[in-house]
């Protein structure tokens, strides 16, 4: 008997030199038009599109777009670690994943129950979401912020995969 109610696991595929060239490509231009592509790895179009087609449908690659905070009009970047009193972790979590200058959410086991990752355009509006935003949140007994100095890394381009 089929279990039609679990979802079908995409076949694992193992990647060849030309899947791990367009890959880099792709890396450094997501919106590199296929047939630049084939140019570059002097095979046909219709061959790129295949694989790409082929690596995307197997969940081995996944062409996204990713902000630039900066270039978004953000020059401020805080991790915020957050104590949870008299309510579940995960619902506080969730609350905050709601908030639109918040892009990363974590219920975490440590010194903190969450761990959040906020972006802020300057000081006044840093303000507006520690203290009216994040603050407020039933639950939030207490923020301990990290304002970033400087970046050394910041990879989102980096996926693990298995190469052939």
């Amino acid at each position: 008997m089929n279990d039609l109610s679990a979802p079908a696991q995409p076949a694992h595929i193992e990647l060849d030199a030309i899947d791990l060239a367009i890959i880099e490509l792709l890396r450094k231009d997501g919106r590199m038009p296929y047939r630049a592509i084939a140019r570059e790895l002097d095979i046909a179009e219709n061959t790129v599109r295949a694989r790409v087609r082929r690596m995307e449908e197997s969940d081995t690659m996944r062409v996204v777009a990713v902000t630039d905070i900066e270039a978004a009009g953000y020059g401020m970047l805080l991790a915020i670690g957050v104590q949870v009193e008299g309510r579940a972790p995960e619902a506080v979590a969730r609350e905050m994943a709601a908030i639109r200058e918040v892009f990363s959410v974590n219920v975490v086991v440590g010194a903190q129950d969450i761990e959040i990752l906020v972006v802020a355009q300057d000081q006044a509006a840093l303000n507006e979401l520690i203290t009216d935003k994040l603050g407020a949140i039933p639950g939030v007994r207490r923020l301990t912020p990290a304002l970033a100095l400087e970046i050394l890394k910041n990879q989102p381009d980096w996926v693990p995969f298995h190469a052939a």
